[in-house]
């Protein structure tokens, strides 16, 4: 075994020991008692959302490292490699041990766990130590930086000859429809072409977890990850068409009807049925127990909606949207939501909502523009009798649950497909453009933030395909995917921000690509679940685990 792997390992094993540490010192604070007290979590946000960034970090290292053992094991464990995983779990370790960016100006560091002694331990272990001394060094974010400069790249093979083809057929589809032309659609503020929507259609994009008997491809939850990420490196907006699909394929296969399922997966999978999501409200945001859109039933058996939505992406476009109601008032919270297959007329000539009941207006939108952003208002917007999803009230919420895994494993797909977008662009004007008499990527401050971006890339990458594989195994991982989420988010601002600076005054500029990728970038923090909601998420998740083995 190689003998940076070795290290990695044991770099692991103490960065699992240190973070326990921390956990416990957490449920101290917010579960004196044993339960967690549900005011003490929220008082007690830096100390939860700090626990939950170290934890997605000991993943990251978790998934990079089994990387590793997978590349050396086929083979494929070259200098590239040996330097990436060097560079990530130098940096890494370092963060976790001294401080760990939640945002650009929330540092969480040892004293906001009382740990300070525990993580001098952790960075004096010999592996660790060895990491932080020679792992993210100078001499190996160079030797990274020149190996990128000639072409090189770490190993992407997921040692699945059917699942490597899908994302070399992919790459050749976005480099030669996508990447092109993304811009110009950006200042163009248009819509994706219908013809590209259809070359995608044949490719399978939109049927991709869709199972066979419904015309689907019927490959998991990795295969969509990929999927994504590759169309996302031309354009956020060509990976997030398939999003749309995925959220409604899954909603409808694991919870409609056999009807349902017969009438909409086909058309979903050959992309003649678009649809949208229709979840959050102008006054909700995350809080989906306050949605208030009311669905009623009238005498000839329909549903009546009456209500408004926004942030509702690809709405005119759509031809189905998943709407989340309330169908019965008298049940607060939860119980009382339903969800709604609600077929609509697509957008016509000048007229965006042709329907009766439904109107919208268009949000203006920095980035994330080729599918186009509304608020809707519907005032008795008609739905079908049989368009309640499983054909049961009281299950909307639920229902929707089952598919924030796959959601937010997808996009954390579409943010590493940024964050590569960002890099692309980043080492090719670092190539072509000199200064002082030489290229930009000689200087060392430009080649160690292309070095750190590609480190960094790789594990928020292996991290997202970890949870897809948990999810394509059926386990519950709504922790590996609130953590996946999380971590390449951060990512791809990261990569994004960096690569307009490596491009100066001209990263300000409309003209270059890096101004679309930095605005597409930010939006990944925000939607599918907040930064700070997903660190809520995972830090409560992993706290009440701990609570709940205490207790038994």
């Amino acid at each position: 075994m190689n003998e940076w792997i070795q290290a990695a390992r044991a770099s692991l094993m103490a960065a699992r020991k240190y973070s326990e540490c921390v956990q416990a010192r957490v449920a101290a604070v917010v579960a004196p008692g044993g339960a967690i007290d549900p005011a003490l979590l929220v008082r007690e946000q830096h100390r939860v959302h700090g626990f939950a960034w170290i934890a997605a970090s000991v993943a990251a290292l978790d998934a990079t490292l089994d990387w590793a053992l997978r590349a050396e094991a086929a083979g494929r464990f070259g200098a590239a490699e040996e330097l990436t995983l060097r560079i990530g779990f130098g940096e890494y370790c370092a963060q976790i041990a001294a401080g760990l960016p939640m945002s650009a100006s929330e540092i969480v560091r040892p004293c906001a766990f009382g740990t300070e002694a525990e993580a001098r331990t952790f960075a004096a272990r010999p592996a660790v130590a060895r990491m932080l001394t020679h792992g993210n060094s100078p001499e190996t974010r160079a030797a990274l930086a020149a190996l990128l400069a000639d072409g090189g790249r770490p190993c992407d093979a997921l040692g699945d000859d059917a699942l490597d083809q899908v994302r070399v057929s992919l790459r050749d589809f976005t480099a030669d429809a996508i990447t092109p032309h993304a811009h110009q659609w950006h200042l163009d503020d248009a819509l994706i072409p219908d013809a590209v929507i259809a070359e995608m259609a044949a490719l399978g994009v939109f049927g991709v977890c869709i199972p066979e008997e419904h015309g689907g491809l019927g490959l998991g939850k990795l295969a969509m990850a990929v999927v994504s990420e590759e169309l996302s490196r031309g354009w956020i907006c060509a990976g997030s068409l398939g999003t749309r699909s995925e959220i409604a394929g899954e909603l409808i296969a694991e919870n409609g009807t056999p009807e349902q399922k017969a009438r909409f997966l086909p058309r979903i999978a050959d992309g003649s049925c678009l649809p949208t999501a229709v979840f959050t409200e102008p006054d909700t945001g995350s809080d989906l127990a306050a949605v208030r859109t009311r669905a009623q039933l009238q005498p000839d058996g329909r549903w009546q909606v009456t209500g408004a939505k926004t942030w509702i992406t690809h709405a005119a476009r759509a031809d189905l949207m998943t709407m989340l109601v309330r169908t019965d008032p008298a049940v607060p919270g939860y119980g009382g939501l339903s969800m709604l297959l609600a077929q609509k007329t697509r957008a016509t000539g000048s007229t965006p909502f042709p329907d009766a009941g439904i109107d919208g207006s268009e949000i203006a939108v920095l980035g994330y523009r080729g599918m186009k952003e509304y608020a809707l208002g519907l005032d008795g917007f008609a739905v079908s009798a049989d368009g309640l999803l499983g054909g049961e009230q009281g299950q909307g919420f639920k229902q929707l649950m089952r598919t924030f895994e796959g959601a937010r494993i997808q996009t954390a797909a579409r943010a590493v497909g940024v964050a590569w977008n960002a890099f692309d662009l980043a080492l090719d004007y670092a190539l072509g453009r000199e200064q002082f008499g030489q290229a930009l990527v000689a200087f060392p401050r430009v080649a160690d933030k292309l070095a750190l971006m590609a480190a960094e890339i790789v594990m928020a990458r292996e991290l997202t395909y970890a949870s897809a594989r948990a999810k394509d195994c059926g386990a519950r991982c709504d922790i590996e995917a609130g953590m996946a989420k999380l971590l390449a988010a951060r990512t791809a601002w990261s990569a994004a921000d960096n690569a307009v600076q490596i491009h100066g005054g001209n990263g300000y500029a409309l003209e270059y690509p890096i101004s679309r990728v930095l605005c597409d970038a930010r939006i990944l923090n925000i939607f599918e679940g907040a930064a700070e909601i997903q660190a809520q998420v995972i830090g409560r998740g992993l706290l009440t685990a701990q609570a709940g083995s205490v207790a038994a």
